[in-house]
């Protein structure tokens, strides 16, 4: 292959801010070109005034008119494309893996991703009653990012990510033939492998090397927080943290004088989605859009010396590594991880996988191949894109070949009709249980298939203990087993066994 359409990344860079002071804390905007400008010292210099193609990770901390144009401007430079993407976990991946489609068909010779949030400065700020020094917001237009929630989903209070992961947590690990203790220590071993991780990275916000026990056993600091999460299961959103990546051609490497071993190329990648509504899943104890994209691109490498299995909640890189077929990583496997997870690493909303290609690119400078794994919302949107030291082998999938959605959507089973109000019997598909922030249950949310096969969304009130004390039964899941649906006071349903 024409050496000018070989896609290699040639600079990564990251920024941590952790400010004393209030009026020092490093904007959004800012923590962005830190780490541009140091992906640009990493790559050699001289590639930022060339970028031709920009792409801004979807940011939520700080609320900017043009974040895109804003950050060329502080940087100087005008590509003919900067684009400020939409939400999704996935996206990096999905960034990384066009922007090397762009130097494979010559549209770009320069092309860098890049995204950053300061969430731990404005939550820090907003409790002490001080604002911000940082660029003045535009006024509020209703057109912030949308994710596609049922309305009852809303009312019961299952509408943001640490509350919907665990219908899949729940419904996979019976679905393996595991009791939710089992489960729990599973969960408990990985997550700590991924602490082990974040515990050796300069860049990662908590550097503690946590026990599985500490992970999975709540107490004050570890509350209950959708069962059977507790805190340090979760995905934390209190950081600063900025990331970027830098991609250009292999022609373009070498007449610049990087030396080869510095080289990371990019051989190809896959993508697919499930429905965007959770509801209007076939079901939950898997994903066939993350079957499709991970087969695929197992099927490129034939084995990896490296991973990043997206790490919001655990079922994610646990539905994943049993699709991949990798034993766990407590048991000799692979590390899953290059960077830390989403907990312990730090989760800057959308930009974790930036991140994540930054530890992978280093990793992949010493040697080996290497998979970037993402994924965004609800289990919906699934990225995965094949990384190594040297070129992708002649006859390999095509560097374009992005969507297997057809296999994806061909896998799919039948999807039940949902329906917000109904009575009589009902089995249990899966479920959860919140907490509030003492660690006391408020309520159960039950997922639910009627007699006639219809899947409904049903509420286990508080004052239900014995249904409660089923669904969290640590020896067994109630997943199964049949209930009552009856109207609540407030028209919402409720579901006790």
């Amino acid at each position: 292959m024409n050496a000018e359409r070989i896609p290699v990344i040639v600079g990564v860079g990251e920024a941590l801010d952790r400010p004393g002071d209030l009026s020092k804390a490093l904007e959004p905007l800012a923590l962005m070109e830190a780490a541009l400008r140091e992906a640009d010292a990493d790559a050699g210099g001289g590639f930022l005034a060339r970028i031709g193609s920009l792409d801004v990770i979807n940011q939520l901390s700080w609320r900017y008119a043009d974040a895109a144009g804003q950050l060329c401007a502080r940087l100087g430079i005008a590509p003919a494309r900067a684009v400020y993407g939409p939400v999704g976990g996935e996206s990096p991946v999905r960034y990384l893996h066009e922007a090397a489609v762009r130097i494979a068909r010559g549209e770009a010779e320069v092309c860098a991703v890049v995204g950053a949030e300061a969430q731990w400065s404005v939550n820090k700020a907003r409790s002490a009653g001080v604002d911000l020094p940082w660029t003045p917001k535009p006024p509020a237009d209703g057109r912030g990012p949308r994710i596609e929630v049922h309305p009852l989903a809303l009312k019961l209070g299952v509408f943001l990510p640490v509350s919907v992961y665990p219908f899949y947590e729940n419904a996979a690990a019976r679905h393996w033939g595991q009791t939710p203790r089992q489960a729990l220590a599973e969960s408990g071993a990985l997550w700590s492998a991924y602490a082990a991780v974040a515990a050796r990275q300069p860049n990662a916000w908590i550097k503690t090397a946590f026990t599985p026990e500490q992970i999975t056993t709540p107490r004050p600091d570890n509350r209950p927080i959708a069962w059977p999460y507790t805190k340090l299961m979760v995905a934390n959103m209190q950081v600063n943290q900025g990331a970027a990546v830098i991609v250009t051609s292999l022609a373009a490497a070498r007449a610049a004088g990087i030396a080869d071993e510095r080289l990371v190329f990019v051989w190809g990648g896959a993508a697919a989605r499930e429905p965007g509504d959770y509801l209007q899943r076939d079901h939950y104890h898997g994903s066939v859009a993350q079957d499709a994209v991970l087969e695929t691109v197992s099927g490129m490498a034939g084995g990896f010396d490296a991973l990043e299995l997206y790490s919001c909640f655990p079922c994610v890189p646990k539905m994943a590594r049993r699709t991949l077929g990798l034993p766990a990583p407590f048991e000799g496997g692979v590390t899953p991880t290059v960077t830390g997870g989403l907990t312990f690493f730090g989760a800057p909303m959308n930009d974790y996988m930036t991140h994540a290609a930054v530890a992978m690119t280093r990793r992949l400078r010493e040697g080996g191949t290497g998979l970037l794994y993402g994924q965004g919302e609800f289990v919906t949107k699934h990225h995965g894109l094949v990384l190594a030291d040297r070129p992708a082998p002649e006859g390999g999938r095509p560097l374009e070949e992005i969507s297997v959605q057809a296999a994806a959507d061909a896998r799919r089973g039948a999807v039940p009709a949902f329906v917000e109000a109904a009575t009589g019997s009902a089995v249990l598909e899966t479920a959860t249980v919140l907490y509030d922030r003492d660690g006391a249950p408020t309520h159960g949310v039950a997922i639910v298939r009627t007699g006639d096969g219809a899947r409904a969304l049903a509420r286990v009130p508080a004052a239900d203990t014995d249904t409660l004390a089923a669904l969290t039964d640590p020896d067994a899941f109630a997943i199964g087993r049949t209930g009552t649906l009856t109207a609540g006071d407030d028209g919402v349903v409720d579901w006790r066994l």
